[in-house]
């Protein structure tokens, strides 16, 4: 599995349940043996690397808004503010 398909499997993830929690893929990527697609932040937990959130956001640009405060990705909705990140 690639950075484009770990981004085809998030995005079905959202489709099917309504969002996908960091948390969750990266648990994902972690029994795939596919730990190259992530990277350590500065609180030193692994969070997506940026191959992997660029092939997510080439795939979902317009269709799909980061949920900050929980971790998560969701479809967009009329009433989500342009850009990337929304409120809940």
């Amino acid at each position: 599995m690639d950075a484009d398909k770990a981004a085809q499997w998030m995005l079905h993830q959202i489709e099917k349940d309504e969002c996908v929690y960091q948390d969750d893929v990266v648990d994902f990527l972690i029994k795939a043996g596919r730990e190259d697609l992530l990277k350590e932040n500065s609180d030193g937990n692994q969070v997506l690397g940026t191959k992997l959130l660029a092939a997510f956001r080439n795939l979902t640009e317009t269709t799909v808004v980061w949920v900050k405060p929980d971790r998560y990705w969701r479809m967009r909705v009329p009433e989500d503010e342009p850009g990337r990140d929304a409120r809940g």
